[in-house]
């Protein structure tokens, strides 16, 4: 699929998004300079990017979904969701060194994720097929992070910057999806001890497995599937939050487990 951007266009966006990404200097707006962009242009400029991080060696492991809950929606002013790729780079175990990891504007949210064993191939997956194709939930925390200056994005700007996607952490638990009441299930956070929110699986489009039914109809239009062992995030079930060196975020993801977020 093509816009009205030309290709050199894209592939300028591609060199400015990479270089944010690995020097943690952010750039301006892309839909700023180029009122024109359109979604299929910023997916092009998703890919270019990933395609230069699986060049330095990272491996795609899952994807994601994200601004799915009103919540999150008024606070980045974005109003539908969007989507992107997870490499093994990204999956983080143990504390989070904000600047090892290359993060600049990190911020925390609580989800839902699925391993699947099964692969699912859009147009047409419904939510009854995402549970068949899951063979786990666990809760985690997606750090998404945005390589666009202050957070001042429209759509085509998260979906060009990787749907905003920073790293992602998963908690130890390991549960069947059909012994549970998906949107019901409640999430609960604290940052450094304090509560913080709380929220249920009905907050992304009324349930995690219609936001991953979503997901892999509209990547399916691009040719890209969810595959069998792919970790899918199905999107946060609280606001955003900011996160610095020293802050600590745990959830607990009731009737299920817990996950810990720890900033260094």
């Amino acid at each position: 699929m093509t816009g009205p951007v030309a290709t050199g266009r894209i592939a300028a966006a591609v060199e400015q998004l990479h270089a944010a990404l690995r020097t943690r200097r952010p750039v301006p707006p892309l839909s700023s300079g180029d009122a024109g962009l359109t979604i299929d242009d910023a997916y092009a400029i998703s890919l270019g990017v990933l395609a230069k991080r699986q060049a330095e060696g990272e491996r795609i492991v899952g994807k994601k979904i994200g601004v799915t809950s009103k919540a999150v929606q008024d606070m980045l002013g974005v109003h539908q969701p969007d989507f992107g790729f997870l490499t093994d780079r990204m999956w983080i175990e143990g504390e989070i060194d904000i600047a090892k990891e290359g993060l600049i504007q990190p911020r925390a949210e609580a989800e839902i994720g699925f391993i699947l064993k099964d692969g699912l191939k859009g147009p047409g997956v419904t939510a009854e097929q995402v549970i068949a194709a899951t063979e786990a939930i666990v809760p985690c925390f997606e750090i998404v992070d945005s390589r666009i200056a202050n957070w001042k994005i429209g759509i085509v700007d998260t979906v060009a910057d990787n749907a905003s996607c920073g790293v992602f952490v998963l908690g130890e638990a390991r549960v069947d999806p059909r012994d549970h009441d998906l949107p019901a299930l409640h999430v609960t956070v604290t940052k450094n001890g304090a509560p913080l929110s709380e929220g249920y699986g009905r907050a992304v489009q009324g349930s995690p497995a219609e936001a991953v039914a979503w997901l892999a109809n509209t990547l399916g239009e691009y040719g890209v599937t969810l595959d069998a062992g792919d970790v899918i995030l199905s999107g946060s079930l609280v606001p955003l939050e900011d996160a610095k060196p020293g802050d600590v975020f745990e959830m607990q993801l009731h009737g299920v487990g817990g996950c810990t977020a720890r900033f260094v």
